[in-house]
């Protein structure tokens, strides 16, 4: 790999929005994982691709659609779910499939009346290298700004993840601490989507968190843990992204492989090593 690969401008930015992606992503996934909300992750995800579709269409910044749509995907699954899991695992269900209707109505008006032919390779995957420059700072204030909420929103969220009735017996309003965990997740995902694409948030947003959650032994670590395997696999996949367009496999040609892909991969390796290493040390 050639030292002058950072000085790319695409990649920079890359780098730049990934890191912002997946500390969040690290830091908001293991409170996902704790109160057994992956699937709440994975549907706001898909719904964020509603969003993405709907930038292209209108000519907005994609960053802007895919946040409005999973928050307003949170805000119908705060009011349509309740405080059991199979409650909230409806609404969420209910709530994800309105979301892809809407995601399919857009991308097929982007393909037909604006001639965007990739858009729902771009929105549904990602594709880092064209990120627009313009996106540092607004990833970076959603960052910062999903990061203040969750260290204000820890404790409770521990707590109801424990117990939730002995969380509002201490006080804590439960639902509405989860409806600001659900707005939190709306910006980690919002900011997965734009970096990897709306179906593969999930990945970056559960992955590195259960492999944190996994490996470490106190919530801390956890999280430590989660961040660096974000970070890890995120600007891995970059750098694996971009060595590859140098590779001929007798495919026709050299062509560059996803991002994406790279990231996923290295997320689930890690995984992998931190069940290995959790069976390893029992």
């Amino acid at each position: 790999m050639s030292a002058g690969w950072f000085a790319l401008g695409p990649v920079g930015v890359a780098l730049a929005v990934s890191f912002a992606a997946a500390v969040v992503a690290a830091v908001v996934g293991v409170f996902t994982v704790l109160r057994g909300q992956a699937f709440a992750g994975h549907a706001l995800g898909d719904i964020s691709g509603a969003g993405g579709a709907a930038a292209l269409l209108f000519g907005i910044r994609p960053l802007a659609g895919f946040v409005a749509m999973a928050l307003g995907g949170a805000a119908a699954m705060a009011l349509a779910g309740g405080r059991r899991i199979a409650e909230r695992d409806l609404a969420s269900g209910v709530v994800l499939g309105a979301g892809l209707g809407l995601a399919a109505l857009f991308l097929y008006l982007d393909a037909t009346m604006s001639g965007a032919g990739g858009a729902a390779s771009t929105v549904m995957f990602g594709s880092m290298f064209a990120i627009p420059p313009g996106m540092v700072l607004p990833a970076a204030l959603c960052a910062v700004a999903a990061l203040a909420a969750m260290a204000a929103l820890a404790r409770p969220l521990a707590l109801i993840a424990v117990d939730p009735d002995l969380a509002a017996s201490r006080g804590v309003r439960v639902r509405l601490v989860g409806f600001a965990h659900l707005a939190v997740l709306a910006l980690a995902v919002g900011l997965a989507a734009m970096s990897v694409g709306a179906v593969l948030a999930t990945a970056l947003l559960i992955g590195p968190a259960a492999a944190g959650l996994r490996a470490a032994r106190t919530l801390p670590g956890a999280v430590a843990l989660a961040a660096a395997i974000g970070v890890g696999a995120s600007w891995g996949g970059i750098g694996l992204a971009y060595e590859s367009y140098g590779w001929s496999l007798g495919w026709g040609g050299r062509h560059g492989w996803p991002v994406s892909f790279f990231v996923v991969a290295l997320v689930v390796a890690a995984h992998a090593g931190a069940g290995l290493a959790a069976r390893m040390r029992r």
